[in-house]
């Protein structure tokens, strides 16, 4: 009776450690079909781009592109944010760069000067997150991707994001601050009134290109953007 006890016994061992070996080889497969999926776009180059290099950040498409002086050089599938924490739309600069130990933000960092957050480009320690929109609105590579591109931007590096146009429903004014700020930059941009950097911060510069706006469409050039103001705009 006490053999068979312990051969039921070794049976059971048996039939867990298989699920246990079976669970954990799925696991590691389903590790490796991650990386395997999400690698960078193929048949591009891995040698540094040989002239100035600047990036773009495409949040609808989760991709972002490498360019050599001006001409589109090579792309990357990444993570953005989420709809409560969107990556923020503009035009930023590589501001400093630093080495992670591999916890969730990867194993390189790259800091924007954003305004109003800490935001950067990063690895993860999450690949599957690659190509959804979940990240508290930093730019999220595979680390593999994020340690070649650490190598080839430099600190002051141009960095534009863009995302679909946001449309604007509140008063802005000086001090203003937000991805609503850059989508009048830019308009302004476009319009040939304001020749600085859309980066979401309603300057002194900002400031005047409205007024000049104003005063050529007729309007009392007060500087501030009004719902008037965004009607003539078309925002």
């Amino acid at each position: 009776m006490q053999s068979m006890l312990v051969r039921k016994n070794r049976f059971y061992f048996a039939i867990a450690s298989l699920i246990f070996v079976s669970l954990l080889a799925s696991l590691i497969g389903f590790e490796f079909w991650d990386e395997q999926e999400l690698a960078a776009i193929p048949n591009q180059p891995a040698v540094p781009p040989a002239g100035k290099v600047s990036l773009v950040v495409k949040v609808q498409e989760r991709m972002l592109e490498v360019y050599d002086d001006g001409v589109l050089y090579k792309q990357y599938r990444i993570a953005v944010g989420d709809s409560d924490t969107p990556t923020p739309v503009g035009d930023w600069t590589v501001i400093w760069k630093a080495h992670r130990s591999g916890d969730i933000m990867g194993t390189r960092f790259m800091a924007l000067d954003v305004p109003w957050g800490g935001y950067g480009i990063h690895g993860t320690n999450r690949p599957w997150s690659i190509g959804h929109f979940i990240s508290k609105g930093c730019i999220r590579l595979r680390n593999r991707d994020v340690e070649e591109l650490f190598e080839w931007v430099p600190v002051g590096t141009p960095v534009r994001i863009v995302d679909k146009p946001q449309r604007i429903g509140r008063i802005l004014r000086y001090e203003s601050m937000g991805a609503d700020v850059v989508e009048l930059q830019r308009k302004l941009r476009a319009l040939g009134y304001l020749e600085g950097r859309a980066d979401g911060f309603f300057n002194r510069d900002t400031e005047t290109a409205v007024k000049r706006f104003q005063h050529d469409r007729g309007r009392k050039p007060s500087g501030v953007v009004d719902k008037e103001t965004l009607n003539l705009l078309g925002l």
